[in-house]
């Protein structure tokens, strides 16, 4: 049940293609200016579409229409469509169904219809193009012409395509469908049939360039101008064009933060039944009635409603009974203005009334009334002195309370009125961020660079939030193959990234399998300011730092905050984070914060792998310590290596193995960090008199910035006594898998609970390049989780790694800030095909949804001509027919049926496009063709030329020869048996 403050409709997209305008912004526009985007046709352009000469020629013929561009045009690829089912659809219905696709993502929509009920209620006019270009000889079946033309089937259309489940409705009551669809699609709303309703109607008339032959007392215009209400009106005129709106529950869409044009708080259908004079004819009594209802139905005072879009068609009989039904319905308190988009964009017929809506709900949402700039006084017949409506030609600013109505009215009585009310404020304050991700993905590299420049011009020209663009492209927008992210400050720099394709990252299909390792650097990486703008800027990051902070003061008798993130002597800092005991602290603190911003994001690890101190990171996210305990291991590990005799390390391009037979004594290897990289480690003398001789070897070999020769026997004396220490906490399994430095290998439960395995670990060499081996054979995406790329460029050469492995942080002489660098990393991982929960990332501030530019559809034409009535028909004169191989002759019928001239003979027919219609189509020729009873199953068992050819042969191989047969029966008698034989079958004809 629906209480009485729950029956409010938020109207939260639209989309459209209207004469003159490609979408919602570009019909905005021209509302604002009052500008008419009908077309006016040269005698060369009637001639070119059809019209013959004596029409257009003709006194009366006035060359005027509304003409959507494009028609013949269709992004068939991106819906499944094949060319030649394409060619075959009405073009009413590719329109609709790219507006369906652009309305969910103006929404917000698109990428939850998996999570709601989604209902489409939507109306056609007759297709034109199946009654003037289709009906020729051989285009196609009765029925397949049927299944792509019917009015019937354009909301399940839709509901096929974009997967929608809740109610698909067709919705015919001729020039009212579409807002007739408003209010029923508004009713199953509040009903609960649905959660989510697209709205709306397509008109496409053919011949796109022709006019009309006006006629006295018609209802089309002598001048080919529609101005509804004025002393100068004489008709309408007539246009093409569609448009959908996205209804939700009003609750539901405040909850949701979706962006709301305006709220239905009333609608009303009815129908005037016989009393008017004619079927065609409009009736007051019958307007006045839906008005009233869809008044009570609102609960609104008449008296603030300040515009009304009518249905004012610029007749003479339809304005005056309209305007006469307006001054009984509403009161003459106060001043309304009307208006009607028909004297901007023609009579879009069944698509007219929800155009009307988008109209009048764009005024209701900038708080602007449009000008009506063709008015020029009343018409004489209607009494604007003493009533409460004027027609404004100049736009007028809109105080609030914001209301308007709509009317539609549709030839057969069906009428259909509708109020709006401004959207209740949001009361929130838009969400921010230092630095804002925005990605974009598209089926092609074409469509994806269209689709960043189309984002680029909107940001240039709307003032809109940025964290509202990166949350609306982040959680509304369908993933495709082809992706790209930027990311940006402001408006001004996503912007001139995105014009220039710096720091753009791209990539094609997912290089993972969605999984996440994380990598965790060792000692070297270390620098003050690590991470210091995500401490300032992410209160996740920040609270796990203070967190460890606080717990290591009594071990380290300081606040680690104060070395790395220091506010005074910066030089001081670098020093004190040199020292070994402060170093590991210090390095486990920020990547345990970082891990954790992480994961508080939705990017989680499936396997985790640290290098050196790294590693009793990884071992604490997997359970391994607890926070406490590992906080309190990794300062006495990093006091107890700080106490033994100094010494070197050495940075080797060569592989360990074959450096082991170079190294002098008491010079080890220390580990081993790529297929061609090794450290050594011992004494500062050895290990000056090893770099000496790698030089004149021509081994460019590089000492290290460290105080001790870590991993190497140096460290022996401490082991015991760090074992000891180890032992008084309690240790377990790891819950997620981590990879091993001193075994290469997975850590199994043995070590990870034995105390004398984490003193191993810091005595015995890193085997990283084992374990990079081990995860690069892992189907995951890599993520060094820590300052610098050293981890990233160690992965980097490993075959495999490349476009899946990132750097959370740049080091201390990076040029871009820690939120940059992080935010880039996430966007190379989403690059990667890692699912990244956006709303997680964004927390409980998370941003609202803005109208962007919708995805670019790449339109092939997908057209049958028309044959006009002055087009000769030839004579054709049939060849011999061919004769064909069952395998050329399968092909043949393939190239014919799906409209695709190049086909493999291994690619499979439902890859291709095909569906099981047309599989029984392919069949039945086959048949015909080939005289071989092919069962349909061999369209699903064998859907490739090659197999069904094969098919073919076994079928005819398996076929009885029966002529052969009588022939050899016939060969084998004798004479005198083969003139009984005969004798006896005269017997048998002739009893």
């Amino acid at each position: 049940m629906v209480d009485d403050e729950g029956l409010d409709i938020a109207i939260v997209g639209m989309a459209g293609r209207f004469p003159g305008a490609a979408d919602v912004d570009e019909f905005w526009r021209r509302v604002l200016r009052g500008e008419p985007t009908v077309s006016t046709f040269t005698p060369e352009e009637l001639a070119a579409d059809g019209v013959p000469r004596a029409e257009y020629e003709h006194p009366d013929y006035v060359p005027v229409f509304g003409v959507l561009d494009d028609v013949d045009r269709f992004d068939a690829g991106f819906f499944g469509y094949t060319p030649r089912d394409a060619r075959l659809l009405d073009p009413q219905q590719r329109v609709f169904l790219e507006c369906a696709w652009h309305a969910l993502e103006s929404a917000g929509h698109l990428t939850r219809i998996g999570d709601e009920l989604v209902g489409v209620y939507a109306g056609a006019s007759l297709s034109t193009y199946l009654l003037r270009n289709l009906m020729t000889p051989n285009a196609a079946s009765e029925y397949e012409l049927f299944m792509a033309n019917d009015k019937d089937s354009i909301a399940t259309r839709v509901s096929y395509h974009l997967g929608l489940r809740g109610p698909a409705v067709a919705v015919q009551t001729a020039c009212s469908s579409s807002l007739v669809a408003v209010h029923l699609a508004s009713q199953a709303l509040l009903a609960g049939e649905c959660d989510v309703a697209l709205a709306g109607a397509a008109h496409v008339r053919l011949p796109m360039r022709s006019g009309y032959r006006y006629e006295p007392g018609g209802i089309m215009a002598r001048d080919g101008v529609c101005r509804p209400f004025d002393a100068q009106a004489s008709g309408t005129v007539g246009g093409n064009g569609a448009a959908i709106v996205v209804l939700r529950r009003l609750a539901d869409a405040v909850r949701d933060r979706d962006t709301i044009y305006a709220v239905v708080k009333g609608s009303a259908i009815n129908n005037d039944g016989s009393s008017k004079v004619g079927y065609t004819a409009p009736s007051m009594d019958g307007q006045v009635a839906v008005i009233q209802m869809a008044q009570q139905a609102a609960d609104v005072d008449p008296a603030t409603i300040g515009y009304v879009e009518t249905h004012g068609t610029g007749t003479a009989l339809g304005d005056q009974i309209e305007f006469q039904a307006l001054t009984r319905a509403f009161p003459r308190e106060g001043k309304r203005a009307l208006g009607s988009v028909k004297a901007v964009t023609g009579h879009l017929d069944v698509a007219a009334g929800v155009t009307g809506l988008i109209k009048a709900s764009l005024a209701v949402h900038h708080g602007v009334i449009p000008p009506s700039p063709y008015f020029t006084a009343p018409h004489p017949d209607l009494a604007f002195d003493g009533s409460s409506f004027f027609v404004n030609t100049e736009p007028v600013n809109w105080s609030e309370p914001r209301r308007a109505a709509v009317s539609s009215f549709g030839i057969g009585g069906t009428n259909a009125h509708v109020i709006l009310e401004q959207a209740p404020d949001a009361g929130r304050r838009p969400a921010e961020r230092g630095e804002y991700l925005l990605p974009l993905s598209a089926r092609t590299p074409g469509a994806l660079a269209k689709a960043g420049d189309d984002l680029k011009e909107h940001l240039s020209f709307h003032d809109v939030p940025l964290a509202d663009v990166a949350h609306t492209l982040q959680t509304t927008r369908r993933k495709f193959e082809h992706r790209l992210v930027v990311v940006g400050r402001d408006r001004d720099e996503a912007v001139a990234r995105l014009a220039l394709k710096s720091d753009v990252d791209t990539a094609v299909g997912d290089a993972t399998d969605g999984t996440v390792a994380f990598l965790f650097p060792g000692q070297g990486s270390q620098h003050p300011d690590m991470a210091r703008d995500l401490y300032r800027a992410e209160a996740v990051f920040r609270r796990h730092v203070d967190e460890c902070a606080e717990a290591l003061r009594p071990h380290l008798e300081l606040d680690l905050r104060d070395v790395v993130y220091p506010r005074g002597d910066r030089e001081q800092a670098e020093e004190l984070l040199r020292q070994t005991w402060l170093t590991q602290p210090a390095l486990f603190v920020v990547e345990y914060a970082l891990a954790r911003l992480w994961q508080s994001w939705g990017v989680r690890p499936s396997a985790m792998l640290g290098h050196s101190i790294g590693e009793y990171v990884a071992a604490t996210l997997a359970g391994v310590f607890d926070l406490p305990d590992a906080l309190a291991v990794v300062a006495a590990r990093g006091r107890l290596m700080q106490s033994v005799p100094a010494g070197a390390m050495l940075s080797v391009p060569l592989p360990a193995a074959e450096l082991a037979d170079r190294l002098p004594h008491d010079v080890e290897l220390a580990a081993a960090n790529a297929p061609r990289l090794s450290v050594v480690a011992g004494p500062q003398p050895q290990i000056a008199a090893l770099a000496e001789v790698l030089r004149g070897d021509g081994v460019k070999c590089r000492e290290l910035r460290t105080s001790h020769a870590f991993h190497s026997s140096m460290m022996e004396p401490v082991t015991a006594e760090f074992a000891e220490y180890v032992s008084r906490f309690e240790l377990r399994p790891p819950a997620v898998p981590v990879l091993s430095n001193v075994t290469g290998d997975w850590l199994d439960a043995a070590d990870a609970t034995d105390p004398k395995y984490w003193a191993r670990q810091l005595r015995e060499p890193v085997r990283f390049n084992e374990c990079a081996e081990r995860l690069v054979r892992e189907p995951c995406a890599v993520l060094e989780v820590g300052p610098g790329t050293t981890l990233t460029t160690l992965m980097h050469q490993h075959p495999g790694a490349l476009g899946r492995s990132v750097a959370s942080l740049g080091g201390p002489k990076s040029d871009q800030t820690a939120g940059i660098t992080v935010a880039r990393a996430l966007g190379q991982l989403w690059l990667a095909g890692v699912e990244v929960d956006w709303d997680l990332m964004w927390g409980a501030e998370r941003p609202g949804h803005v109208a962007l530019p919708g995805y670019p559809f790449e339109r092939d034409r997908h057209w049958v001509d028309a044959r006009h009535e002055d087009t000769p028909v030839e004579q054709v004169v049939q060849p011999e027919p061919e004769r064909l191989s069952p395998l050329e002759t399968i092909r043949r019928i393939w190239v014919e049926l799906l409209g695709i001239a190049d086909i493999g003979l291994d690619q499979d027919f439902f890859e291709l496009g095909g569906h099981s219609l047309l599989g029984t189509k392919v069949v039945a020729r086959i048949r015909e063709a080939l005289d071989v009873d092919l069962p349909a199953s061999a369209m699903f068992t064998t859907p490739t030329i090659g197999g069904l050819a094969a098919a073919v042969e076994d079928l005819r191989a398996d076929q009885p020869d029966e002529l052969g047969d009588l022939l050899a029966e016939i060969k084998a008698m004798s004479p005198a048996q083969l003139r009984e034989q005969l004798a006896e079958t005269r017997r048998d004809e002739n009893p």
